[in-house]
C-alpha cells in the first residue's frame, strides 16, 4: 500500500515489473516469500480432489456417505470463513508479517493432524486447522505484496500471488499422482503440505513488516528503510510524505469516533459511501468469483472426471492434472495482461468465456447420460441371484433402464460394463467389494459415478477450456480489485469482509456440490452455474470499476465521486497519465 508517485496507466505492464525486479530484486524477495501463503492456498485447496478418491476406498463411511465427502471437502472453506474474518482484525492490531507467520503454524498443524488420522472425523478437524491458515493467508498475502509494492507493478505482482496459488494447485495432482501407489497414498498427500508452510515461515522471519502498517504504529525509521530497498534513492521522500499524508488523513478520521474498537470501525467504514461502493465491487469479484463453479472443478475434478466417464481413480488424477496445470498457466496470463489491459475488461471477458463453456459443458453430460449403456437382465444375473441390485430388481420398468439409472436410484448400485464392449449393455450390481472382485476378475470395469461414454473426453477438453476463461480473469483479479479497492483507512476491514464473502460462497458450492448432481444430475448442475454466471456478469458490468496503474488515492477519489459504465468506457478511449499525489 505504498502511495504516491508518478503512475502511467497506459503503459504498466508486465514487462515493467521484471524491469524494476531485475533492478530491485528485494522486491520479488518480497512478494515470493508471501505468496508461499499462496501456494500453501492452492495446495490445500487442490489436493483433496485425488485425496478423496483414496479416503473413500480406506473409509467406507465415506464412500457410501455423500454428505461426508462434502464435509471433508468443505469444512477447510468452513474454517477459512473464520481465518479470514479474524484476518482482517489480526492484520491491523498485530502486523501482516504476524499473519502470516500465524498463519504458517496453521498450516503445518492441520497437515501433520490430516496424515495420521485413523478416522474421518479426525480428517475433518485437521481440515478446519488447514483453512483457518488459508482464510488468513487468502487475504493477507495480497495485502502484504500491495504494500510493499511500487503501484506501476502492483497489479502484476499481486499476480504472482495468483500464480502461486494456481502452481500450488498444479503440485498437489503432481503430488497426488506420485502417491497414487504408495503405501498410505492419501496421508502423504495431505501430509507433504507442512513443508512449505515450514519453508515461508522460516523465510518471513527474516523480512520486514509492511512499510505502511510500520508508518501506522508510528515506526517511521523502520517504514523509510524499507521503502529505500524498494524505491529509487530520488522517490524515497516523495513516498515518505504521501505515506505521511495518508496516515494523518486516517488518524483524523478516526478521532471522530468515541472509541477505536473494532466494531466502531466497522460502523464508521460502512457509514461511509466510498468504503460502500467499494465493498459492493470487492464483495461481487468475491462471490461471482466462486460462484462460476471452480471449486467444483479443484475440489472434484477427478470426480467430475469420473463422472465423464473414466473409472480408474489414477487415470482421474492424470486427466485432472491437465486442468490445474491450465489453470497455472492462465494465471501467468493474468500477470502479463492484468497492468495492460486492466482488472475490469479481464474479468467481463473471462466471465463470458465461463459461461459459454458451462453451457457447453452441461449438453455434453447430458448427451453422455441419455447415451449411456443399458442395463442387461442377463448380465445383471451373471454374477449370481444376490449380486443385482435390488432397486433395479424390484424396478417394474427395468427394462429402460440405462448406467446413468442404474447409479442413480440408489446408493447402493454399480454398473459393472459389458466384457465384450463396454459401451454395450451392462449389469447393474450391488454396491459390494466382492462383487467388484468378480466385475473386475473378468476385465470388465467397475463404475460408482459415471458410465462409459464415447464422448466423456469432450468433458475433459471443456474443463480445460473453461480454466483456460477462468484462470486469467476471474481467477486472480478479484484478489487484486480487493487489494487496491478500499479507502486506505479501512484496508483491513473491507478486506476482511470481502475474504469471508468469498469463503462462504465457497462452502456453499463445496457443501452442495455432490448433492446437486444426485438432484440435478451433472448437466443440470453446470446448466445452474451458468445461469449464475450470467448473473454475476450483469453485477459485474455495473459495479466494478477500473483501478488498472492507479495510486490508491486516485482510486479511492474514484469511488468519492461513484462510478458507472459509461465513465469506464469513455477512460478507455484514451487514458492520460494519472499523477500520484498525497
Amino acid at each position: 500500500m505504498v502511495e504516491g508517485g508518478v503512475a502511467k496507466a497506459d503503459r504498466t505492464e508486465f514487462t515493467e515489473c521484471w524491469r524494476t525486479a531485475w533492478k530491485t530484486p528485494y522486491i520479488m524477495r518480497l512478494a515470493f516469500s508471501a505468496g508461499i501463503g499462496g501456494l500453501l492456498f492452492g495446495y490445500d485447496t487442490g489436493v483433496i480432489s485425488g485425496a478423496l478418491l483414496y479416503i473413500r476406498d480406506d473409509f467406507k463411511s465415506v464412500d457410501k456417505k455423500t454428505w461426508l465427502q462434502e464435509t471433508i471437502v468443505s469444512m477447510a472453506v468452513a474454517g477459512a470463513i473464520i481465518g479470514a474474518a479474524f484476518g482482517g482484525w489480526i492484520n491491523d492490531k498485530f502486523g501482516r508479517k504476524i499473519s502470516i507467520l500465524a498463519a504458517d503454524v496453521l498450516f503445518f498443524i492441520g497437515a501433520i493432524i490430516m496424515a495420521v488420522s485413523p478416522a474421518p472425523w479426525m480428517i475433518i478437524i485437521g481440515r478446519i486447522f488447514v483453512g483457518l491458515g488459508v482464510g488468513m493467508a487468502s487475504m493477507t498475502a495480497p495485502l502484504y505484496i500491495s504494500e510493499a509494492s511500487p503501484h506501476r507493478i502492483r497489479g502484476a505482482l499481486v499476480s504472482t500471488n495468483g500464480f502461486l496459488i494456481t502452481g500450488g494447485q498444479f503440485l498437489s495432482y503432481l503430488i497426488n499422482l506420485a502417491f497414487t501407489h504408495a503405501k498410505g497414498t492419501w496421508r502423504w498427500m495431505l501430509g507433504v503440505a507442512g513443508l512449505p508452510a515450514l519453508v515461508q515461515f522460516i523465510l518471513m522471519l527474516s523480512l520486514p513488516e509492511s512499510p505502511r502498517w510500520l508508518y501506522r504504529k508510528g515506526k517511521v525509521d523502520e517504514a523509510r528503510s524499507i521503502l529505500e530497498k524498494i524505491y529509487p534513492f530520488e522517490e524515497v521522500e516523495g513516498e515518505m510524505l504521501a505515506l505521511k499524508s495518508s496516515i494523518d488523513e486516517e488518524k483524523a478520521q478516526e478521532g471522530s469516533t468515541r472509541d477505536g474498537s473494532t466494531s466502531s470501525k466497522v460502523r464508521q467504514a460502512l457509514s461511509s459511501p466510498t468504503f460502500r461502493r467499494g465493498l459492493y465491487a470487492g464483495i461481487t469479484v468475491q462471490v461471482a468469483q466462486q460462484f462460476v463453479g471452480i471449486n467444483t472443478v479443484m475440489y472434484y475434478s477427478a470426480s467430475i472426471i469420473q463422472f465423464a466417464g473414466f473409472a480408474s481413480n489414477r487415470t482421474a488424477v492424470a486427466l485432472s492434472l491437465i486442468t490445474t496445470g491450465l489453470n497455472a498457466l492462465g494465471s501467468i496470463v493474468s500477470m502479463c495482461f492484468v497492468d495492460r489491459f486492466g482488472r475490469r475488461r479481464l474479468m467481463i471477458i473471462s466471465m463470458i468465456g465461463i459461461i459459454t463453456c458451462l453451457v457447453v459443458l452441461s449438453g455434453v453430460f447430458f448427451k453422455a447420460s441419455a447415451s449411456s449403456p443399458h442395463i442387461s437382465k442377463d448380465e445383471s444375473a451373471r454374477f449370481g441371484g444376490n449380486s443385482t441390485c435390488l432397486d433395479y430388481a424390484r424396478a417394474p420398468d427395468a427394462s429402460s433402464w440405462n448406467c446413468m439409472q442404474c447409479l442413480q436410484k440408489a446408493s447402493d448400485c454399480a454398473f459393472c460394463s459389458n466384457g465384450a464392449n463396454r459401451y454395450s449393455p451392462g449389469a447393474c450390481l450391488a454396491l459390494d467389494d466382492n462383487f467388484k472382485s468378480a466385475c473386475r476378475a473378468e476385465r470388465r470395469t467397475w463404475y460408482t459415478k459415471g458410465c462409459p461414454s464415447k464422448i466423456g473426453f469432450l468433458a475433459v477438453v471443456l474443463l480445460g477450456l473453461y480454466i483456460i476463461m477462468y484462470s486469467p480473469g476471474m481467477g486472480t483479479v478479484p484478489w487484486i480489485v480487493n487489494s487496491e479497492i478500499y479507502p486506505l483507512r479501512y484496508r483491513g476491514i473491507g478486506g476482511g469482509i470481502a475474504a469471508v464473502s468469498n469463503w462462504t460462497s465457497n462452502l456453499i458450492v463445496s457443501e452442495t456440490f455432490l448433492t446437486l448432481t444426485e438432484a440435478l444430475g451433472s448437466a443440470g448442475t453446470f446448466l445452474l452455474f451458468a445461469g449464475i454466471s450470467l448473473v454475476s456478469l450483469v453485477f459485474i458490468f455495473f459495479l466494478v470499476p477500473e483501478t488498472k496503474g492507479l495510486p490508491f488515492e486516485e482510486v479511492e477519489k474514484m469511488l468519492e465521486t461513484g462510478f458507472t459504465p459509461s465513465s469506464c468506457m469513455k477512460k478507455k478511449g484514451g487514458s492520460k497519465d494519472v499523477e500520484g499525489s498525497a
